[in-house]
């Protein structure tokens, strides 16, 4: 069974996860989830201890507000901030009075409740850390589909270690063989919203990829197994070095389909492709 995190988070890996077990080694001890996102990765490996890390600290506390409160607790909660609110994918005032009061009295899981009728539910804040995605009109809202889903997730997050560290400041000295690490980080070269350093938190860029890499490489010299996607092209553009460089160190490069369907990248349009890899150094 495959399951599915509670978020509809841009860059989630759901449609791929059937790949990814096929890749992923089946004898973890550590798992660490560098970018661990909504968490569709993390529920969706086997590992003894699992570590989930992202630098946006407003989903990572989400996700400890969800870990520390039973399931009945945070659907109470929920229900009652809809109901109260009057909020529902049309009533767009009721929307902006509700990002409104969060923005005045944070809460995690009053965030949660405004990402899910906010457009494209995104995470999204401003330079004062005050959220502002806008409201996500006629399709945004708290479905039943997203119920079940965060029900089931609950539980299989209940032991899971989180941080919100900057990558390059996260503590892998304790890890040994045996452990496991995945990175899935901004796409450097698609200009996605979630990399384009609007969202209260800095850019991705190629000083990033490159200081991730050096991290991947001292991994590898310790015997740790990694894999990392990321996107060598995209509509016509290269990224400069991540081919080279798995290539120039020995690495794997998994091809998944473009539609997550398969592991054998296929596309009619070449020209305007975007090739999504997933580099391992097993």
């Amino acid at each position: 069974m495959i399951y599915k995190s509670p978020f509809n988070y841009i860059g989630n890996k759901h449609r791929m996860i059937a790949c990814l077990q096929d890749i992923f080694p089946q004898d973890i001890n550590t798992f660490v989830d560098m970018f661990c996102g909504g968490g569709d990765v993390l529920i969706n490996t086997n590992a003894k201890t699992k570590i989930a890390n992202d630098v946006n600290y407003h989903v990572i506390d989400v996700l400890q507000a969800f870990q520390n409160l039973t399931i009945d607790e945070i659907l109470d909660h929920i229900d009652g901030r809809i109901t109260n609110w009057a909020l529902s994918k049309t009533n767009a005032e009721a929307f902006y009075q509700f990002r409104r009061h969060y923005n005045e009295n944070p809460n995690p899981l009053d965030l949660y409740v405004l990402v899910c009728h906010s457009f494209n539910y995104q995470f999204r804040f401003n330079s004062q850390h005050e959220y502002n995605n806008p409201f996500g009109k006629n399709r945004s809202y708290f479905s039943t589909r997203m119920r079940e889903n965060l029900i089931s997730f609950v539980e299989l997050i209940r032991n899971v270690m989180f941080t919100k560290n900057d990558f390059r400041l996260m503590d892998l000295a304790a890890l040994h063989p045996g452990d496991f690490v995945y990175a899935d980080p901004p796409y450097t070269i698609t200009c996605g919203s979630y990399n384009d350093g609007k969202r209260g938190f800095s850019g991705w860029t190629l000083n990033e990829d490159e200081s991730l890499l050096a991290i991947l490489d001292n991994l590898n010299d310790r015997g740790i197994r990694f894999a990392l996607s990321n996107v060598t092209e995209h509509k016509g553009t290269r990224h400069p070095f991540i081919s080279e460089w798995a290539q120039e160190k020995g690495y794997t490069i998994h091809l998944p389909n473009i539609n997550y369907n398969n592991c054998n990248y296929q596309s009619r349009n070449r020209l305007y492709r975007t090739v999504e890899v997933v580099i391992t150094n097993y």
